[in-house]
């Protein structure tokens, strides 16, 4: 697999560090997950199955978890020890922690100058709000989307998706992927400093026009992605479900307005987003709230339109698609019990050596012994790193 013989050593918690660091150790890496004594806290978060918390198995099969406690100079030194071998660090602390607890990455390139080291922190490492603390929340309002998520109210809406967490935890994986085929080249490894505000930022491409070009905020009823695109909405059936037509060029506008015997309409969609529109969207939100969902998804089947029905979770995650490119699939569980579990697949995929899921996932501390044995720990020394003696389960 392409990662095969690279190392990666997780201090970081939660989501971007352990979704990235999976996704390295699904196509061969070997990722050492170090966690301390009181363990991954995802280990207990949500729905559970199979003896584990789904949350925790999407984000660390094929992961050998060691415990160290950075609170005490026995556990900084075997970190270090073990960081000589690494050629991946990722850590997610706050600003300035990482430093204060003897493993930051000066303290790692005085015995590897090679390493890859990727630090993930809400706003980055400088900047007038760095020390703040903040999740995947916080980031999407301070960065503007939720702004742009709007209740049938017209107030801000919870965004359903943690965007800001997984744009850092694609970012990350980019920047070490980069610094790995860098290395390769010259020897060098990095630092890497990402921001989860700043990965949000470099996703806002599509809607920033108006704020650089015009220098205003967004009326978000006149906005393409927003409402004010007649072919690019969401509209309620007969039975109250919902259909989403997602593709504005006027080709795919042609196709189901002749279809529908609204030719006339077709011209108003060359218009730009906004009220020129409006007869459009009107014209379309009665026509389809006249039959059920069912009868529309048998109406536009054979048309070449851009369009889709508002899927619940559930029925996504059951689709034919998802199913055929095994991004759910069920397996036997390796280890922690057995059983049969569920599992989110690989996004990408090799024709050459292709990415494999280990459907393990570690007990708490499970390779501690084995994994600082081989850097040289003695187990009198590991148990003063970890707090774990050798018969811990």
């Amino acid at each position: 697999m392409k990662l095969e013989g690279v190392r990666v050593l997780d201090l970081s918690q939660f989501l971007p560090g352990p979704h990235f660091t999976m996704m390295m150790a699904d196509h061969g890496a070997e990722v050492i997950r170090i966690e301390p004594p009181s363990g991954e806290p995802t280990r207990e978060f949500g729905a559970r199955q199979a003896g584990a918390a789904v949350w925790f198995r999407n984000t660390h099969r094929g992961k050998r978890s060691v415990v160290l406690d950075l609170k005490r100079p026995e556990g900084v030194s075997a970190f270090l020890k073990l960081a000589a071998t690494a050629d991946v660090i990722v850590e997610a602390f706050r600003p300035g922690v990482v430093d204060r607890l003897g493993v930051g990455y000066d303290a790692v390139r005085a015995v590897h100058p090679g390493v890859v080291y990727v630090s993930i922190a809400a706003f980055g490492q400088t900047g007038p709000m760095a020390k703040r603390p903040a999740h995947d929340l916080s980031i999407q309002a301070e960065t503007g989307i939720v702004s742009l998520n709007r209740a049938p109210d017209g107030q801000p809406a919870l965004p359903g998706m943690p965007a800001a967490d997984m744009a850092s935890s694609l970012m990350a994986m980019n920047g070490v992927l980069m610094a790995l085929l860098r290395r390769a080249q010259t020897g060098q490894g990095d630092y890497i400093d990402i921001s989860m505000q700043d990965s949000l930022v470099s996703w806002l491409v599509n809607v920033v026009g108006p704020v650089f070009a015009e220098d205003r905020e967004l009326v978000l009823s006149t906005e393409r992605g927003f409402g004010g695109n007649a072919f690019y909405n969401l509209y309620r059936c007969a039975d109250g479900r919902h259909l989403s037509l997602g593709g504005s060029e006027v080709k795919f506008a042609a196709n189901l307005l002749n279809a529908l015997g609204r030719p006339d309409l077709i011209d108003l969609c060359k218009l730009p987003p906004g009220p020129g529109q409006d007869p459009v969207k009107a014209f379309l939100r009665d026509t389809f709230a006249g039959q059920p969902l069912a009868h529309w998804e048998a109406f536009l089947q054979p048309l070449d339109v851009c369009w889709a029905p508002v899927r619940t979770l559930h029925e996504a995650l059951a689709s034919p698609q998802v199913q055929a490119r095994g991004m759910r699939r069920q397996a036997e569980q390796e280890g922690f019990g057995g059983g049969s579990v569920t599992e989110l697949g690989i996004p990408i995929r090799y024709r050459q050596e292709p990415g494999r899921i280990h459907t393990e996932i570690p007990r708490l501390g499970q390779h501690t012994f084995e994994v600082l044995q081989a850097v040289g720990l003695t187990n009198s020394q590991i148990t003063q790193a970890s707090g774990l003696t050798e018969d811990t389960p």
